[in-house]
């Protein structure tokens, strides 16, 4: 049977279609790592390195890692939420680093490494208060992970997109920290390969 959409039922799918899209950012060590990880699950669209919650204006990187800006290593994850509801996606963040190590993610040390979820909404608000919750079954009942409001996110320089992937084979990084923790969330089947 074929049916013919008038113009105002395809406006209306297309905007369905779109009010489906929505973005979060969170940060949990280095930016290059949370990349890595949400570029590996299922309906994300997007990801984008960059900095949240700080102070100083469009900061690079240089001034992120002074530790004086007050910004966090954070990925902006654009996603269907037709496909990945926002409540897996916020279990995959809690599985990728170590939520209970304030400002600290293995060697990477300092408060632009602390664990931090920016909600754009009182939805997403619930949803990572609720995460948090659940994340303690896992790692017991000290978790320091920051809920604040999104303010600001300041996309990281272009050297910093699509790191991993760029460089997997370049930065003893990549091969030492991000890939050991990739296989390991694969082998757990949180993420895809």
């Amino acid at each position: 049977m074929t049916t013919n959409l008038t113009s105002a039922e395809t406006v209306k799918t297309a905007s369905d279609k779109a009010a489906t899209i929505q973005k979060i950012v969170v940060g949990g060590g280095c930016f290059w790592c949370i990349e890595a990880v949400f570029q590996r699950v299922g309906g994300v669209k997007k990801v984008v390195s960059g900095y949240s919650g700080g102070h100083v204006p469009n900061p690079s990187y240089e001034q992120v890692c002074t530790k004086q800006t007050g910004h966090a290593e954070v990925a902006q994850v654009e996603f269907d939420s037709s496909v990945l509801k926002l409540d897996t996606l916020l279990d995959v963040f809690f599985a990728a680093h170590d939520p209970t190590t304030p400002n600290q993610q293995g060697a990477d040390k300092g408060p632009q490494y602390r664990s931090v979820i920016f909600y754009a909404n009182e939805e997403q608000k619930a949803a990572a208060i609720a995460a948090k919750e659940r994340a303690k079954k896992e790692w017991g009942t000290t978790i320091v992970t920051e809920i604040s409001p999104l303010k600001e996110f300041y996309a990281a320089e272009d050297y910093h997109q699509n790191y991993f992937n760029l460089n997997k084979n370049r930065n003893p990084y990549c091969s030492v920290v991000i890939a050991p923790k990739l296989h390991k969330l694969i082998e757990k089947g949180v993420i895809k390969e």
